[in-house]
């Protein structure tokens, strides 16, 4: 009698996502899918908006990560106005990349402290009532204090620089359109006004000290849970760096052998190409050599660690490599990696900001260049979630005629889908068990990943699960919810 599990919503992330799994007439996992159900169509609505405008209406993607699409976007729009990334004034760089730092830094705390904290801090099979990050505050009221903190401290710069919090405006074409002075600059690393740059550090330091006890603690189930051979991608710098902002694209397969040899970003399109499937309205990239099957990769912290030879920051390389002397392997490809990994760059982007706070030329006025005109124009930066692709193509009458976007969150679609089919056939399958803990657990694989589903905010607060049992007949069976 074969049966379907739907866990409709998937918790605890930014969108609305549904997960169906389908067991053979014998209460074995014959497959499962993770379907996103939204569709935003921003490829499509933004053709016919003069190119300038891009920078601005692309951030509404997301109330998460705006600042993201925000620079993606200007990266692309720089070229359209003949000004490649490294002819940018060393002022409007640096402000740029503080921003994204800045940017980095709050999701992943946001991320961390209130997503994915539920699940380490009271297990997975814990109440329902306990996973959630009220529960976090009123049984670990310091941690939670210093993650909200340590979020504002990064949301701070983010309105420094962009005006707000959430959809600010920074970059204009060729640059930005002010500095930060040096009392602004200041406000960060005095520590008078809010936590200083160096508290924050401190703070992270202390968390990675957290999550490297839990590893110990519960070392074999994390890494067995959701283990799988994949492609890792991301950006780097020379020698093989980790790198955020601009970089060449790098790819390794699960054991580390080079896919994907620091190809310049303008050439993504030679080796990158997306298939669709019926279920799902997020697309599934894949590099071409090694087609639709064996291509795919994940990307965000666990593949910028894993692509990355060295990270250019003296506390966070120490601390990549602690990650992999615990771990004992070269590539980690154990799902539940990602949070360590993403603490990780959380210290690597304090460092960094703390060196561009102190540095003046993010109080110059030397703010825009300009070149020749193109008609093409190609913006990849590494988001928190991952690598994230923003094109354009103009006419001549400075209009957009195509956009192409392939946001971090598909490079990671097939991963989440195996990471469900990993944890249903451990937990049904091999166990026979369907569980409010096993909902959890095939949501705790797909939070491993910080997805953003339809790269828009989610309201925090309590959201249903309903899980509906059927038969062969279609005939309701059993339903297990949360509400």
């Amino acid at each position: 009698m074969s049966q379907k599990i739907v866990i409709d919503p998937v918790t605890r992330v930014e969108g609305h996502g549904r997960v169906t799994i389908h067991l053979d007439d014998y209460g074995k996992v014959k497959d499962s899918f993770f379907h996103i159900v939204e569709f935003r169509g921003f490829e499509r609505f933004i053709q016919g908006h003069p190119y300038w405008e891009a920078p601005v209406l692309v951030q509404r993607l997301c109330g998460i990560c705006p600042v993201s699409h925000h620079l993606a976007a200007a990266k692309a729009i720089d070229q359209l106005i003949g000004i490649d990334p490294e002819n940018l004034s060393p002022g409007a760089g640096k402000i740029r990349r503080l921003l994204h730092y800045a940017q980095i830094f709050q999701s992943h705390a946001l991320h961390f402290f209130y997503l994915a904290s539920p699940d380490l801090l009271f297990g997975a099979d814990a109440p329902k009532e306990k996973r959630n990050v009220v529960a976090v505050a009123l049984e670990h009221r310091e941690l939670a204090t210093r993650g909200i903190l340590m979020r504002k401290f990064g949301q701070e710069i983010i309105k420094a620089i962009a005006g707000k919090k959430i959809h600010g405006i920074s970059a204009v074409p060729g640059g930005v359109y002010k500095n930060l002075s040096s009392e602004e600059r200041m406000y960060f690393l005095d520590g008078k006004s809010i936590e200083s740059l160096d508290t924050m550090i401190e703070w992270v330091k202390g968390v990675l000290g957290f999550i490297k006890d839990y590893h110990v603690k519960h070392r074999r189930e994390l890494d067995e849970f959701a283990c799988y051979p994949s492609g890792h991608l991301g950006l780097v710098s020379e020698g093989n760096a980790m790198e955020l902002y601009h970089g060449v694209l790098r790819a390794i397969d699960g054991d580390g052998k080079v896919t994907l040899d620091n190809v310049n970003t303008n050439h993504y399109l030679e080796y990158f190409s997306e298939a669709v499937e019926k279920w799902s309205y997020m697309k599934f990239p894949y590099l071409k050599q090694a087609g639709r099957e064996n291509g795919w990769n994940r990307v965000g912290p666990l593949a910028r660690i894993n692509v990355c030879d060295k990270i250019n920051t003296p506390l966070a390389e120490a601390e990549r490599q602690a990650f992999f002397e615990f771990y004992g392997k070269p590539v980690n490809n154990s799902t539940m990696y990602a949070h360590w990994a993403r603490l990780i760059e959380m210290l690597h982007c304090a460092e960094l900001m703390g060196d561009l706070l102190r540095d003046d030329e993010l109080s110059s006025d030397d703010l825009i260049r300009t070149g020749k005109k193109r008609h093409v124009g190609i913006g990849i930066i590494e988001a928190p979630r991952g690598t994230l692709t923003h094109h354009y193509e103009i006419d001549d009458k400075d209009m957009i005629v195509k956009c192409n976007l392939i946001v971090s969150t598909t490079h990671n679609n097939e991963a989440m889908n195996r990471a469900v089919r990993w944890v249903a056939n451990e937990m049904i399958s091999q166990k026979g068990t369907i569980s409010d803990g096993m909902l959890n657990h095939v949501e705790m694989a797909i939070r491993a990943y910080d997805p953003c589903l339809s790269c828009a905010t989610q309201a925090i607060g309590k959201m249903p699960l309903r899980v509906e049992l059927f038969n062969a007949q279609e005939e309701l069976i059993k339903v297990v919810t949360n509400v």
